[in-house]
């Protein structure tokens, strides 16, 4: 338990932490790669260098801060953390040295007024809040090992298959080297491939949602080259330009909170661009396991060449007694227009979203880019839908969606 004193200064440095939490976690990952390369073998160097991590873990310390004393206000944040950490394979022994760099950075960026007081509160407060994530981390890792066809750690699978779904999202469908059953997943799950690129001093872990519904026989992820910006998307890239049927990649057992529930209620599955991959999951599952489940997916994309599963959402839709499938295209070419694989050309809006009709019972689960996600959750906002029946995922660590702050990492 912490004492008074240290609870009432932890909480006094919350405003500070909100103005300097991510010149703080810059520093903190400076010097923590620095003392401890070997890490790097854990992170995604991508979301270092464009500043996400370092805002998801701001945004993780200053929750912290505010509710030191009522942790429970920020546990559900705290679980959908930890299954990232287990799929990445961060284990206890990783907690010291995290704390270690984290009181380091607050003093070199507080300077003097981090006092000597300051940075034993906090290093108590941190023992508590690392004993939250360990003890959470620890039942999932019993979880994934004594699951069905579970493992643990990393575990070798073969590209049995590869296959072009559009000018820029590849599926490959992956099987246990070693010819056993792969552990079921939850449909919206993701797991964490690992890969030795050549050239590169350190592994390389991605997180890919699996896209096709639950079965024991294979897994399936669908990638998108990332080669719009600079530096491009190293692990992406490998996986197009170098891997294929044949080979092997390291994984995870399944992992995240994103999933689909179990009723009966309306269902709203909502995705822009490669977003559509845990969607998918979803609704096969539906298709499933609850046909007369009214669903409705709805997918943006930016023309008939990038957007990937149209034929096999249109056929899954077939086997639903009621489904609709509504594709909306940014800017779509001749040939979507001539073929008609659309139904609304710019972006998705409010009022696209009004004329579902959407029954107040119904559930709602968004994934996409960020400004896609911040528009839809704004809309269905608007529109009256609580927040309770949204649900949504994150490629990478949790960001701010509403412009305060969020919990992520």
């Amino acid at each position: 338990m912490l004492s008074k004193k240290t609870i009432e200064i932890v909480k006094s440095t919350a405003p500070v932490l909100a103005d300097k939490g991510v010149e703080i976690t810059t520093y903190f990952y400076k010097k923590l790669f620095e003392n401890h390369p070997e890490l790097l073998n854990i992170f995604n160097h991508a979301n270092q260098s464009k500043g996400r991590q370092q805002t998801a873990l701001a945004n993780t310390v200053y929750a912290a801060a505010t509710y030191i004393d009522q942790l429970e206000v920020v546990l559900p944040a705290v679980k959908q953390i930890a299954h990232k950490h287990r799929s990445l394979q961060v284990k206890p022994e990783h907690y010291p040295i995290v704390g270690e760099h984290l009181l380091l950075a607050i003093k070199e960026v507080l300077g003097d007024a981090a006092t000597d007081e300051i940075l034993h509160a906090w290093g108590e407060a941190y023992g508590v809040i690392a004993q939250v994530f360990i003890d959470v981390e620890q039942e999932m890792y019993q979880q994934a090992e004594t699951s069905n066809a579970g493992w643990t750690d990393f575990k070798e699978f073969e590209v049995v298959r590869k296959e072009e779904e559009s000018s820029v999202i590849t599926s490959f469908y992956l099987k246990p080297a070693d010819g056993s059953k792969v552990s079921l997943h939850k449909p919206g799950q993701y797991i964490t491939i690992r890969v030795s690129i050549p050239g590169e001093k350190y592994l390389l872990n991605r997180q890919y949602s699996l896209s096709d519904a639950p079965n024991e026989d294979y897994y399936r992820i669908s990638v998108k080259r990332e080669a719009e910006f600079t530096p491009e998307g190293k692990v992406s890239n490998y996986l197009h330009d170098q891997v294929n049927a044949g080979d092997k990649l390291e994984l995870t057992v399944p992992a995240g909170d994103f999933i689909l529930d179990s009723g009966r209620e309306p269902v709203y599955l909502i995705s822009g661009g490669v977003g559509i991959t845990p969607m998918l999951s979803m609704l096969k599952t539906i298709a499933q396991e609850a046909p007369a489940r009214p669903t409705t997916f709805l997918h943006a994309s930016k023309n008939g060449t990038v957007h990937a599963f149209y034929d096999e959402v249109k056929n899954t839709m077939e086997t639903l007694q009621r489904g609709e499938a509504i594709f909306v295209y940014e800017n779509p070419t001749v040939e979507d227009r001539s073929r008609q694989k659309f139904h609304f050309d710019g972006y998705v809006t409010e009022e696209m979203i009004r004329e579902l009709h959407a029954e107040p019972e119904s559930k709602f689960y968004v994934c996409g880019p960020v400004p896609f996600m911040r528009a839809i959750l704004n809309h269905l906002e608007n529109i009256g839908v609580p927040a309770e029946k949204i649900n949504y995922e994150f490629f990478g660590p949790a960001m701010d969606l509403k412009q305060k702050q969020s919990v992520g990492a």
